[in-house]
């Protein structure tokens, strides 16, 4: 039987053609002693159908809390008894985060709102805030509003909303484990009206929500199905309140190979740390993953949790040499 790695060094490195789903439980099966093997695959893969530049990126939430559906990860559902409580940002507020964002180099902001999907008020607020950023700050603008309707999907690229975030989480298989307030299905259906908009669909998950690893490379396959333009990677932080708030932490070679496994599915794909990499793999892994397939990072913190600095992170890509994707190459 032919080793899976020789397979993809073959398939992915040589002929830029992602692995399966079946190929990449074989990945995320392999012991540990393998993962070093693993990870210099990755980083083979990433510099040669990426580069090594690093896109850089900031987020804000416009509406934090009160969320009516039931994410069983998320401290923002006004179903469980966590402590994130309603609260709007106002315009002012919210170009001094893009301000901020653009200082340490980033080249996307994005927009974020704990909902279902935005009604008019938010739409309105959105709208307004675009064109204030647009005014004030030379940064791209990207939003996460949750799920949409086709005028509302028009009517962002029409405000120059180049790249909308709508996470489908985990496996479809899966997905009902997670959230019973709406379906995979009709998430999906957003990112397709988003990509047949001529919006970059940005579209990841949550890994260590209770998923297999066969369930894991479903996710990875599923995801390459969509071709998204960038997927964010988060890593569960247990959040208290909330059902998963007992869940244990990924292990951090676990992690590593989750990353290593993703790049190998989605060779070209914008693979980004998001959530919860503070605490799973800590600064020796953030280092580990950014040379193991990652080409991507939020900084400073995240919607209910703290991350790194922005200054530590920037640190590291000097260390690695690897530079800031710079604005006028992303638009």
């Amino acid at each position: 039987m032919t080793d899976i790695l020789a397979i993809a060094r073959q398939q992915v490195l040589e002929e830029g053609r992602g692995l399966d789903a079946a190929q990449a439980l074989e990945c995320l099966s392999l012991p540990d002693e393998r993962l070093e093997e693993l990870l210099g695959l990755a980083h083979e893969v990433r510099m040669r159908h990426c580069g090594p530049e690093v896109e850089v990126e900031g987020i804000v939430s416009v509406k934090t809390g009160g969320c009516p559906e039931d994410c069983h990860f998320c401290s923002q559902s006004g179903q469980f008894s966590s402590p994130v409580r309603a609260a709007w940002l106002d315009i002012p507020s919210l170009v001094e985060a893009a301000r901020e964002t653009a200082k340490t180099g980033a080249t996307e902001f994005c927009i974020v709102a704990a909902v279902r999907g935005p009604d008019k008020r938010l739409m309105d607020q959105v709208k307004q805030g675009v064109e204030a950023i647009n005014a004030a700050v030379d940064i791209q603008i990207a939003c996460s509003l949750g799920m949409l309707t086709q005028e509302q999907v028009d009517d962002l690229a029409s405000w120059g909303i180049h790249r909308y975030n709508h996470n489908l989480e985990t496996a479809r298989s899966h997905f009902p484990n997670v959230v019973t307030t709406h379906t995979w299905e009709e998430r999906w259906d957003t990112l397709q009206m988003v990509r047949d908009a001529g919006m970059e669909v940005c579209c990841g998950g949550l890994i260590g929500m209770g998923e297999t690893l066969e369930q894991r490379a479903e996710f990875a396959a599923q995801l390459a199905e969509l071709d998204p333009h960038e997927v964010p990677l988060n890593f569960l932080n247990p959040r208290p309140g909330t059902p998963f708030e007992s869940f244990p932490l990924v292990e951090g070679p676990e992690a590593l190979k989750t990353i290593a496994t993703f790049r190998l599915v989605l060779p070209r794909t914008i693979l980004r740390y998001a959530g919860g990499r503070e605490l799973t793999l800590g600064d020796l892994g953030t280092k580990d993953g950014l040379l193991g397939g990652i080409n991507a990072m939020i900084v400073g913190n995240y919607l209910t949790t703290l991350g790194r600095t922005a200054t530590k992170d920037l640190d590291l890509l000097t260390e690695l040499q690897m530079p800031i994707k710079a604005l006028s190459q992303t638009l």
